[in-house]
């Protein structure tokens, strides 16, 4: 029952705490991409990022309380929870998208390589997206940095995530270097994701086509068995009369 009461929940929350990962990502990123802000709107930005950890705060706590095993609801939403316990390690603010990326998938896509397909194209993004904001926050202002806008930091993204690793771009202060073996991490991932994805199409093609060879060779097996059917009835019947008529 409690489970039932804690699945409600998180399908009326689901898009409000969506939309609120996005308003979330545009007052982590307005400081980001415009150093020039104004303390005015910097402040601004940094009550709506509170607000939403707090939102998120409570949604957490409000799941954990309507879990019937609690200690399995808490492994299993270890992400949730470093985005709702770790918010004075600005990069890590970023994991409350990983929620919102968490909630779309239990709204999109019900087959499997629908959601692999979603998986991919959503994670790859999400992950160039945050790598990018909080390498960054973590370089532009480090002493010899070489990530010192967007661009930089974008492009950096993209070829750290690909395991290509050019070295024209590279984080030279302890938080970008940790943030790049994340993505490191997660770009051989994201890799080994694409390897099984195409395995299991693959081997699911090959069943499918296997299956059909089965069934047409069922029909096949069965069409001969009521043609042979048919035959010994025939032969039946034709050795009645000849015995019905005698040996003349």
């Amino acid at each position: 029952m409690s489970d039932e009461r804690r699945t409600a929940w998180e399908d009326v929350t689901a898009w409000p705490l969506v939309a609120s990962a996005v308003v979330f990502l545009g007052a982590y990123a307005w400081p980001i991409l415009d150093p020039s802000l104004s303390s005015g709107w910097v402040a601004v930005c940094a009550t709506v990022a509170g607000l939403v950890w707090l939102l998120f705060a409570v949604d957490f706590l409000v799941r954990l309380a309507l879990a019937e095993q609690r200690g399995r609801f808490v492994r299993d939403n270890l992400v949730d929870l470093a985005s709702v316990i770790l918010p004075l390690l600005r990069p890590l603010q970023l994991l409350r998208l990983v929620r919102a990326l968490r909630i779309l998938d239990r709204k999109l896509g019900e087959s499997l390589h629908g959601r692999v397909g979603y998986y991919l194209v959503a994670a790859s993004s999400l992950a160039v997206v945050i790598a990018s904001l909080a390498v960054l926050d973590a370089e532009r202002e480090a002493p010899g940095a070489n990530i010192t806008s967007i661009g930089d930091a974008v492009w950096w993204a993209f070829t750290t995530m690909t395991t290509v690793g050019y070295g024209d771009q590279y984080p030279v202060t302890t938080v970008g270097r940790c943030i790049a073996v994340g993505l490191m991490l997660f770009g051989v991932g994201l890799l080994g994701s694409v390897t099984a994805s195409l395995a299991s199409l693959l081997l699911e093609r090959v069943a499918e086509e296997d299956e059909a060879d089965r069934t047409a060779t069922r029909r096949d097996l069965e069409e001969l068995t009521r043609e042979t059917a048919t035959l010994t009835a025939e032969i039946q019947r034709l050795h009645r009369r000849l015995d019905e008529r005698g040996p003349g």
